[in-house]
């Protein structure tokens, strides 16, 4: 029998707790993300996080930890082999990923790959650089159409993109290229979560715009998740932000793209008024695309602010029959050194209006318990080679 008729999965997504035995093995000597921004801030403003009990799982500064914390709450490590968004989600949904995605946000692509990109499909390689798609576009648009190259690039996420004019390098074309950069990064050192085409229109600077012919050539995930399992019980599957992308659509029965974090517990909240049967899984991007990549203190700590503020109104559109459940997918310490995610604990807070007090859960090893416990509450039987354990009954 269903313990909760709706859960919300809410994925902070890079707030990490602390260094895991094997983050050396990743590069990440004692990174924590909420713990250096609460030193280096002091204090901020987080009620809400606070009363959940967040501070008591982890604190730093001077920041104090709630005396009667009204949430469940404790620390998540990594079983699969990564630190991106791809492999921490599918975890959380049932998925052990041995082989982890690749970034290239740092340095660009090796030049093997470019020159192997370049051979096969006859052109010239340029930018090959971590950037804004619109920004590279008016960077490097003129020199594409005037010489007959192709931008590619990358971002903070495990994906290369090449941008094509629809006019001079034809779509067709395109998207060929797509193909062949789709099939070069299959190699485990090149592995990327997602090529995509981004097609543009214009014929110079401040007249580019990109067009809605854009495709993915995305990894869907390595099996079937938690999602797929729930969507095959006729349960609600909605996805928030990224989720969506993250999973290929797989399992996902309503969708909602994001603006940026802020809209996206707007969403949710909006969401929470409705009536559905299932879970609300929400990604909320901006802590690592705007302030972690970018090792920017302040505007994470506000970022945290600023979700907080939204996640008091969500409680109090909570249902007795709801639980709230929030964590993260991965590190992305904005003190540290470079610009790439950090291999992190992650934190594990869960809320119902049922529950008679909160308090700490003994820590798990993976993040596989969420989706595990999802599947027990709907009474939905986890699919076949997915791993993780339900802790259902420590959440009522």
């Amino acid at each position: 029998m269903e313990k909760y008729k709706r859960i919300f999965v809410i994925v902070l997504d890079s707030l990490g707790i602390g260094a895991m035995p094997d983050s050396p093995r990743f590069g990440d000597e004692g990174v924590d993300t909420l713990g250096h921004i609460l030193e280096k801030k002091g204090t901020i403003e987080i009620p809400n996080l606070t009363k959940l009990g967040l501070l008591n799982l982890h604190t730093a500064g001077n920041m104090e930890a709630a005396t009667e914390p009204a949430g469940r709450y404790m620390r998540l490590g990594e079983t699969s082999n990564g630190k991106d968004t791809m492999t921490g989600h599918w975890e959380m949904m049932g998925l052990y990923t041995q082989k982890p995605f690749q970034t290239f946000t740092d340095t660009g692509f090796p030049q093997e790959l470019i020159d192997e990109l370049e051979k096969r499909c006859g052109k010239k390689v340029i930018g090959n650089k971590s950037a804004s798609g619109t920004e590279i576009i008016e960077e490097l648009g003129e020199e594409e159409i005037n010489t007959g190259a192709m931008i590619v690039y990358t971002s903070a996420d495990s994906v290369l993109q090449i941008c094509g004019n629809e006019e001079t390098f034809d779509l067709d074309n395109l998207y060929r290229c797509c193909e062949i950069a789709r099939e070069i990064t299959m190699k485990d050192e090149w592995r990327v979560g997602r090529v995509i085409a981004r097609p543009y229109v214009g014929k110079k600077k401040g007249e580019f715009k990109r067009t809605s012919n854009r495709h993915d050539y995305a990894l869907k995930p390595s099996g079937n998740t938690v999602l797929n399992a729930l969507e095959e019980g006729g349960l609600d599957v909605i996805g928030v932000g990224k989720i969506n992308d993250i999973f290929c659509g797989e399992g996902i029965t309503r969708t909602y793209h994001s603006d940026s974090s802020v809209h996206g517990m707007e969403q949710t909240i909006e969401i929470c008024k409705e009536d559905f049967h299932g879970l609300c899984f929400v990604n909320l991007v901006d802590f690592d695309a705007l302030w972690g990549h970018r090792r920017n203190v302040e505007g994470y700590a506000q970022e945290i602010e600023k979700f907080d503020r939204n996640l008091g109104v969500l409680l109090e559109e909570l249902r007795e029959d709801d639980l709230l459940i929030l964590t993260a997918d991965h590190g992305n310490d904005p003190t540290y050194t470079g610009t790439d995610h950090t291999r992190e604990y992650v934190p594990f807070v869960a809320y119902s209006k049922r529950m008679e007090k909160g308090g700490a859960l003994e820590n798990e090893d993976t993040f596989a318990v969420i989706g595990a416990s999802v599947a027990e509450n709907f009474d939905i039987a986890m699919p076949e080679g997915t791993i993780g354990k339900s802790i259902l009954d420590q959440l009522m």
